[in-house]
C-alpha cells in the first residue's frame, strides 16, 4: 500500500481529478452560456507584428492561424488557471505583478528639467560628482623583508641621497626590484589606492610636494615618496557634467513616484504582522499603519 501511494501516476491521477472536479464547480454560467474570448483585429495585428519583430518577416496565414489558435489556447489555460486561484501565492507572478504595477509610475516621463533643478540637484549630491584628487609622484620601493632591522637606517639614508638629487634622481636603479612603476602622472586618487592601498593614498594627500618624504607603508611594504604635482578634487560646473546631472535626476524622480504611488496604495491597508512567539509563548500580533 505504502508503494502504491509513492507512485507518481497516482499523483497525476489525483491531481487530475481534483482540477477536474474544480472545473466542474467553476466552470459553470449562468443559463448555461459559455465564457467568450474575443480575438480582436488589434490583437491579431499585435500578434503579426511580434512575430515579424522576431523573425523580419510577416508571418504566413497558416503561421498567422497558428498564432492565433495558441493565444487561444494560452487564454483558455489561463482563465481558468485564475479561476482554479492558481495563481495564489506564487513567488514568480507575485513577482511579475509588483514590477508591473512599479512600471505604471513610469509611462509618463518627468518633464523637461530646469537649470536652476540640476543646479539644486548636483549640489544636494556634491560627494557623488565631485572628481577625485590627482598624483603625479615618484616612489622609490624598500622590502622590509630584505632589509629587516636595517629598514629604518636605509631608508633614510637614501632619503638624504634622494633630496640631494631632487626631481632628477635615477628612481629606477634605486631601492629593491618591485614590479611598481616609479613615475606616475596625474593618477587619480581611486587607481593609487586600488595599486598601493587606501593609506597611501591618503598619505599622499598629506605629503607636502616638491620633497622627498617617507617612508610610507602599502600594501607591499616601505616607499620613499615625492609628490610633484596634486591637484584637489573639485565640484564641475553644471555644463560640464549636464547629461550625467539630468539622468541622476530623472532617476530620482521615478523613484519617488515610485514610493509616493505605493505609500498612497499601503494607506488603504491596515497590516498586521504576527511575530514569533514572545517568551510567555503567545504570538506576538503587531498592527502596523
Amino acid at each position: 500500500m505504502r508503494r502504491l501511494l509513492r507512485e507518481p501516476l497516482l499523483h497525476f491521477l489525483l491531481l487530475g481529478a481534483v482540477l477536474f472536479a474544480a472545473f466542474g464547480v467553476t466552470g459553470k454560467r449562468t443559463g448555461g452560456e459559455a465564457e467568450t474570448i474575443a480575438v480582436t483585429q488589434g490583437r491579431v495585428a499585435q500578434l503579426s507584428a511580434t512575430f515579424a519583430r522576431t523573425w523580419h518577416r510577416a508571418p504566413s496565414p497558416e503561421e498567422l492561424e497558428g498564432l492565433i489558435d495558441n493565444y487561444i489556447r494560452e487564454e483558455v489555460y489561463v482563465r481558468q488557471a485564475l479561476a482554479l486561484g492558481l495563481d495564489r501565492d506564487d513567488a514568480v507572478i507575485r513577482n511579475r505583478l509588483r514590477l508591473k504595477m512599479e512600471f505604471i509610475s513610469d509611462i509618463a516621463p518627468p518633464g523637461e528639467p530646469t537649470d536652476d533643478e540640476l543646479r539644486t540637484y548636483l549640489n544636494a549630491h556634491r560627494a557623488a560628482f565631485r572628481s577625485e584628487p590627482r598624483f603625479s609622484f615618484s616612489q622609490v620601493y624598500l622590502n622590509p623583508r630584505r632589509r629587516g632591522e636595517r629598514l629604518g637606517r636605509d631608508a633614510a639614508q637614501l632619503l638624504a641621497q634622494l633630496n640631494q638629487a631632487g626631481g632628477k634622481a635615477e628612481v629606477a636603479a634605486l631601492g629593491d626590484a618591485t614590479l611598481l612603476e616609479h613615475r606616475f602622472r596625474d593618477v587619480p586618487a581611486g587607481e593609487v589606492a586600488k595599486q598601493f592601498g587606501d593609506r597611501f593614498a591618503a598619505r599622499l594627500d598629506e605629503l607636502p610636494p616638491g620633497q622627498w618624504q617617507g617612508p610610507v607603508e602599502s600594501g607591499y611594504g616601505a616607499h620613499l615618496v615625492l609628490v610633484s604635482d596634486r591637484r584637489e578634487g573639485r565640484l564641475p560646473a553644471l555644463e560640464e557634467v549636464r547629461d550625467i546631472v539630468r539622468r541622476e535626476w530623472a532617476n530620482a524622480q521615478r523613484v519617488e513616484r515610485n514610493e509616493k504611488l505605493y505609500q498612497g496604495l499601503r494607506s488603504r491597508y491596515t497590516v498586521t504582522v504576527e511575530r514569533p512567539q514572545a517568551a510567555g509563548g503567545e504570538t506576538a500580533r503587531v498592527a502596523r499603519q
